[in-house]
C-alpha cells in the first residue's frame, strides 16, 4: 500500500511538472505561407473577399468563426478568428504585385491566448505546426485555381442584325502575326494616344479595329483605331490619318471574357453569317473594346462587339397586277 502511495505521489508530481511546463510555453504563435499567382492583385482580392462564390479564408471546421476585421483594397484582408483551441488569433492575407501581372500572395496565421490543451498537444505532437502550414499551403493551391477558373470565363453570343452609326475615326494601319497582335495593337494605340494629345483630339468613343485582311494562319492587316467627332486634317507625312465610316447594316455578335477568345468570336460570327444566308459587304468588319482593361481587371468582364458589315437585302419584285 505504501508503495502504491508512494508512485501515487510520483506521478501527480510529475503531471505537476508537466503542467507547469506546459503553462510557461508561448501563449502565441505565427504562421507564414506565400505564392506566386498570375493574375493582377485586384482580381485576387476580389476573389477573396468574396466568401459567397467559395470560402477561402478558413480552413478549420463550420462551427468555428471567422469575421471580417478590416481590409485595404488590392493590398490586404485581415480576419479574426476563434475557436475553442485557440480563442483568439488573425488571419490576414496580403497581395504583392510583382511588376508582370503576377502576384505575391501571403497567408498569415497570428494565434493568441492558446488553450492550455492546444500548448501540450503542440509538445506531444510536433506535426502540429507542419498540418497548419501544409493547410495554409493547400488553401494557396485552391485560391490559385479559383483564380484561374474565374479569369478563363468567357461567353460569346450573337446578338443579330442591327446598324452601326459609324463616324469619324483616328487610325494608324498595321500588320502582324497572331503571335505578336497583342504587343502590336499596344503599340499603335500608344502611337495614336500620343498624336492625339498633341494635337489636342478628343477621343469620341471607345477604341476599335478595323480588320483590312484576316487569314487563316491568324496573321492580319488592321486599322487600330479612336471615334473622334469631326474630320481632322493631318500632314502628307504622318502615319496617324483620319478616317470614315458609313452608317452600315452589321451583324453583332458580343464577347465577354479575355481576348484571346476573340478567334473563337469571330469563328462564331462568320459561321452565323454562312449559317442563315447572310451576304458579307465590301466593308471591312471591325471589333470595338467597350470596357477598359486597366479599370477592369478580370479578363472574364471584358467585353468586345464584333460586327460584320452587311449587303443590304435586294428588294422583292412584286408583279403587276
Amino acid at each position: 500500500m505504501k508503495a502504491l502511495k508512494y508512485i501515487l505521489f510520483l506521478l501527480l508530481i510529475a503531471i505537476i511538472g508537466i503542467s507547469i511546463y506546459v503553462a510557461v510555453q508561448p501563449n502565441s504563435f505565427e504562421i507564414t505561407r506565400g505564392k506566386t499567382i498570375k493574375a493582377p492583385s485586384a482580381v485576387i482580392f476580389d476573389i477573396v473577399s468574396d466568401t459567397t462564390t467559395i470560402d477561402l479564408s478558413s480552413f478549420w471546421k463550420e462551427t468555428e468563426t471567422l469575421n471580417s476585421v478590416s481590409d485595404s483594397p488590392n493590398d490586404s484582408i485581415t480576419l479574426s478568428f476563434a475557436s475553442k483551441a485557440i480563442p483568439k488569433s488573425k488571419l490576414i492575407w496580403y497581395f504583392q504585385p510583382d511588376g508582370d501581372g503576377s502576384t505575391k500572395v501571403i497567408r498569415k496565421l497570428v494565434a493568441y491566448k492558446l488553450s492550455f490543451m492546444t500548448k501540450a498537444k503542440t509538445l506531444l505532437f510536433k506535426e502540429n505546426d507542419k498540418i497548419m502550414r501544409e493547410q495554409l499551403d493547400r488553401s494557396l493551391e485552391l485560391l490559385d485555381a479559383n483564380v484561374t477558373q474565374s479569369m478563363g470565363f468567357y461567353d460569346i453570343k450573337v446578338d443579330g442584325i442591327t446598324e452601326h452609326g459609324g463616324g469619324f475615326y483616328m487610325y494608324k494601319t498595321t500588320s502582324s502575326t497572331a503571335s505578336n497582335i497583342s504587343n502590336m495593337m499596344a503599340q499603335q494605340y500608344a502611337a495614336i494616344l500620343n498624336f492625339m494629345q498633341d494635337n489636342s483630339i478628343v477621343a469620341n468613343g471607345m477604341p476599335f479595329t478595323i480588320y483590312n485582311e484576316m487569314k487563316e494562319n491568324g496573321s492580319v492587316i488592321m486599322s487600330n483605331a479612336f471615334p473622334v467627332q469631326n474630320q481632322v486634317t493631318v500632314t502628307e507625312d504622318s502615319n496617324i490619318l483620319c478616317g470614315y465610316m458609313e452608317r452600315t447594316r452589321v451583324l453583332k455578335t458580343t464577347l465577354k471574357g479575355n481576348y484571346t477568345n476573340l478567334v473563337a468570336a469571330w469563328n462564331t460570327a462568320f459561321k452565323h453569317l454562312k449559317d442563315n444566308g447572310l451576304e458579307q459587304s465590301e466593308a471591312k468588319p471591325f471589333e470595338i473594346y467597350t470596357n477598359d482593361p486597366g479599370a477592369v481587371p478580370n479578363p472574364a468582364n471584358w467585353i468586345t462587339e464584333l460586327y460584320i458589315p452587311l449587303k443590304t437585302p435586294e428588294p422583292v419584285a412584286t408583279e403587276a397586277l
